[in-house]
């Protein structure tokens, strides 16, 4: 049996980059997906590699009519991952308010319409929620001012629905991750904001003392670790997979 056997995982932005990653790791461990994604072409294509074991739906995240029509397909389920996002490149000087304000739409708006609607689908049997932020929502860059203030905020949204959840009496842990610069489609479209993508991976690749950038499948394992039952005392916690970026 594998480690996720039985459990369902619904996963934001699970067509590509980190969330294929976790999604490919989570069948592998016995789990059902649910691939929720804006790109409809990619997310059916990985269900068709996927099997049985996985199915899709269309998920607008910073909409709210599309996260009810979303889970409204779920009967339950044990573990979500808030995964969908996008990266601005640009530093306050730079970064349009049409920009910033898109930026929060996808990665704070998101992750909020997901804690808040998932907990009539956990709170009896319980579940793991995991909220996918980053080393800059810890560790500000001057020229990411959009994105290191919507993974910032995811932080604490974090740590404020784990609190609010064992308030309650809800057997639902919350536990945010903090990946490093990891090499997925997003950082390419990153790169191609820079008018030196060259010398703008170079940098990205020096913030880590590890030397290099990380892999998806690097954060799809401890996204198992925190869907499993292995994690069941963490809560509120920050989990730093980023080479070292944020000593």
């Amino acid at each position: 049996m594998g480690r996720l056997a039985d459990k369902i995982a619904f996963i934001t932005g699970g067509a590509s980059g980190l969330g294929e990653a976790i999604a490919r790791r989570y069948v592998a461990e016995g789990a059902h997906v649910i691939i929720a994604d804006i790109d409809v072409a990619g997310g059916e294509a990985l269900v068709a590699q996927l099997g049985a074991a996985a199915r899709f739906v269309r998920l607008d995240v910073s909409d709210e009519a599309s996260w009810l029509a979303a889970l409204g397909t779920c009967e339950r389920l044990d573990v979500l991952v808030n995964n969908a996002g996008i990266t601005t490149l640009g530093s306050i000087e730079e970064v349009t308010l049409a920009q910033f304000m898109h930026e929060i739409d996808i990665d704070v708006v998101g992750v909020f319409l997901g804690c808040k609607h998932v907990i009539r689908l956990m709170r009896e049997a319980g579940g793991s929620v995991i909220n996918m932020s980053s080393m800059t929502g810890v560790r500000a860059q001057g020229n990411l001012f959009a994105y290191n203030a919507a993974k910032a905020a995811v932080t604490h949204m974090t740590k404020s629905c784990a609190l609010h959840f064992a308030e309650q009496g809800y057997p639902i842990r919350c536990n945010s991750v903090h990946p490093g610069a990891i090499h997925t489609p997003i950082i390419d479209k990153v790169l191609a904001q820079s008018s030196d993508p060259e010398a703008l991976y170079a940098s990205f690749v020096a913030t880590h003392p590890i030397g290099r950038l990380g892999k998806p499948e690097e954060i799809a394992a401890i996204a198992v670790y925190l869907a499993s039952d292995e994690s069941a005392f963490a809560t509120g916690a920050e989990f730093r997979i980023d080479g070292g970026s944020t000593l």
